[in-house]
């Protein structure tokens, strides 16, 4: 047993000296230098490059199999232009575990790596030579994997050092380049946790971009079973972005998995950006599920947490909290999101559903218990009177997104207030397809009544187009105006309707092409900026017209007050007003100017017989006055025509005057007949 075992190892120490020796003149005798013209010109007519070897070529062959290079540069294909460079790179295999099937690498480093990838403007990049797509795709039919026992492999260690990636799109013009990689790890091998430390800076044009990244993880797998873990992994990213401080970070305690699937303990993402006006934090945290086979992946408890400071908000803070989850087919090519929670000062219940991910269909269905918007929307400056200066044309309206847009769904809110309109109990179902977007019905509840009706907006055609067709009933119309517009001017409660359409693609525009028709019946109200009645018993026996400004302390009652208006050319014109109160009646005709913000109207008041009661006249009933309602809505002015209610009062003195002499002629002819025949 002792001689086999001694002749075992005078055999084994034979054959490594043989090996040793041919290893040792192979190094001696053969140098790689000598065939770099060859090497060179290999390259060049096989991949039309130009490789440039500039540092010395350095082989070893025992006790490990390696090869070290000096400067090393790529073309890119049938040009002069660098595509890659190479500093330094160093590799070595110990020699005798490869008769055993083992790879045992010694040390793999890369130093000075560049390397440039450009997206061209045909669709392809500056690499499709070099992977040779073509050519994988015949050879894939053919060739076959070569069966037997994996290799097994152990490199003691990876050093990556002064390695930048660039890329660069020349459709988008979007360039990317991470600069600075260094990448350092232990050892690595089946079954072996092995440390990982990775930094690099990654900048960018679009958006401006400058961020130092850090990344520190333990990742082990078994070959075998085919199986991974990381533990452990911190991602921290900061910098600037778009002239802001950017800092995001992402912790992973445990993510397991296979080829097939994996899954991972609650992750958390915190993102935080600071500018000069406003900071936004963002905590996102969830467990992750996936598999590859079904292409399925969920994230079961996710949780989102955003806060946003800056003196521009309300309270100079907002913030949220949803919780939910999100499920991904991308099999189907489907994705369900469900969350409900805080956001802003509301509280939120939300579904959402996606398919087709290459022209997304999404389905929603949200509930909201209160919003209030106006804190969110652009506050009016001093002395604003709402119209663009017209220095600075009005901006056309951006409706492109509609075009593409495939939207259905349904919004409840429990109460509602935007642009001071306050409404409760809102429902409103969304449709959205080829560039036409329909909100039918929209109802809510709103001072004292209710509102039921529809809204559409076609951004198909080159000019976009509006349409409304609204009814309300029951409604406190003077609170509404002055809530929705600061129009003070009118009182009462009833219905208005209104069905409406324009078209263009600024809000002058649509002013302008207004068109449609309105109508209003309202009860027991009142028009504000003057008393008719008031002015009449004012009024003495001159006559003359007298223009004046409305009065917030005027007002003029009514009983009842019905209107219709046909809109042509954002002209609304009405022929047929009816007010009626216990002291007059009142009609008119004129013209209200959307467009411009202005009216034109004349309205005939018919003073009832006696005032009585009221302080008035008798001598002044059943005249009828003209009053002219003019000018913009800011500044509008009553003018009453005296003059002609003068002229009235005369005419209506004869005709009584007439009346008193034929009713007196008519009586003494009656009474001489009667003397004539006794």
């Amino acid at each position: 047993m002792n001689k086999f075992l001694k002749y075992g190892l005078i055999g084994a120490g034979a054959a490594a000296t043989v090996v040793a020796g041919g290893a040792a003149y192979l190094a001696a005798t053969f140098n790689p230098n000598d065939y770099k013209p060859q090497i060179i010109k290999a390259v060049k007519d096989e991949k039309q490059r130009t490789l440039k070897l500039d540092g010395d070529i350095k082989l070893t062959f025992f006790p490990s199999i390696g090869a070290s290079f000096g400067k090393v540069s790529l073309s890119e294909f049938n040009s002069e232009k660098e595509f890659a460079a190479l500093n330094d790179a160093r590799v070595s295999l110990a020699l005798l575990p490869l008769f055993s099937g083992q790879a045992v690498v010694n040390e793999v480093m890369l130093n000075g790596l560049k390397i440039s990838l450009v997206k061209l403007k045909n669709g392809k990049t500056n690499i499709d030579d070099l992977l040779g797509k073509e050519k994988g795709k015949s050879e894939s039919k053919t060739e076959s994997k070569p069966e037997g026992a994996p290799v097994k492999f152990d490199i003691a260690s990876v050093r990556i050092e002064k390695t930048e990636l660039r890329y660069r799109d020349e459709n988008t013009g979007a360039q990317y380049a991470l600069k600075d990689i260094n990448l350092k790890t232990g050892r690595i091998a089946s079954g072996v946790p092995v440390k990982i430390d990775f930094t690099a800076a990654l900048q960018a044009g679009q958006p401006k971009l400058d961020m130092a990244i850090q990344l520190k993880t333990s990742l082990a797998f078994d070959l075998e079973k085919q199986t991974y873990r990381l533990e452990g992994m911190d991602l921290l990213a900061k910098g600037e972005m778009d002239g802001g401080n950017l800092e995001a970070g992402l912790s992973l305690p445990k993510l397991e998995g296979s080829a097939k699937s994996f899954k991972s303990d609650a992750f958390v993402l915190d993102v935080e950006a600071r500018q000069a006006a406003q900071s936004f934090k963002m905590k996102l945290s969830s467990s992750a599920y996936g598999n590859f086979e079904v292409q399925q992946f969920n994230l079961s408890d996710l949780v989102v947490a955003v806060n946003i400071t800056g003196d521009s908000l309300p309270n100079k803070s907002v913030s949220s909290e949803m919780k939910g989850g999100v499920q991904v087919d991308a099999g189907r090519q489907s994705a369900q999101i469900s969350l409900a929670g805080g956001l802003l000062q509301s509280q939120i219940k939300a579904k959402v559903a996606v398919s087709n991910f290459s022209n997304p269909a999404i389905r929603f269905d949200v509930e909201v218990d209160q919003f209030d918007a106006d804190p969110y929307m652009p506050k009016k400056t001093e002395g604003d009177t709402g119209k663009p200066a017209s220095a600075a044309p009005e901006q056309p309206f951006d409706l492109s997104a509609l075009k593409k847009l495939n939207l259905e769904g349904g919004l409840r809110i429990g109460a509602l207030k935007a642009a001071n309109v306050k409404a409760s109990q809102v429902r409103l179902n969304l449709k959205a397809h080829n560039g036409i977007a329909s909100i039918n019905p929209l109802s809510a509840n709103l001072y004292g009544g209710n509102m039921a009706g529809s809204v559409t907006v076609n951004a198909a055609q080159a000019v976009p187009s509006f349409a409304i067709a609204e009814n309300l009933s029951g409604i406190h119309v003077g609170a509404l105006l002055k809530d929705a517009a600061n129009f003070d001017m009118l009182e009462g409660k009833g219905s208005v309707s209104a069905n409406l359409s324009a078209q263009g693609n600024t809000v002058g525009a649509l002013k302008r092409s207004l068109g449609g028709s309105m109508a209003l019946n309202l009860a027991d109200g009142a028009v504000k900026g003057i008393n008719v009645a008031k002015k009449l018993r004012e009024f003495g026996k001159g006559g003359a017209s007298q223009t004046m400004a409305a009065s917030k302390e005027e007002k003029t009652d009514f009983s009842e007050m019905k209107a219709s208006f046909k809109v042509k050319d954002g002209v609304a014109h009405n022929d047929d007003l009816l007010m009626k109160s216990p002291l007059l009646r009142l009609s008119g005709n004129g013209d209200i100017n959307i467009g411009d913000d202005s009216i034109n109207y004349l309205a005939k008041a018919t003073l009832a017989r006696t005032l009585e009661g009221q302080g008035g006249k008798d001598s002044v009933g059943g005249i009828t006055v003209p009053v002219r309602l003019s000018g913009p809505f800011a500044d509008l002015k009553y003018t009453l025509d005296f003059g002609a209610m003068v002229s009235d009062a005369a005419k209506q003195k004869i005709e009584a005057k007439k009346e008193e002499v034929k009713t007196r002629l008519q009586d003494e002819l009656k009474g001489g007949l009667k003397g004539l025949f006794k």
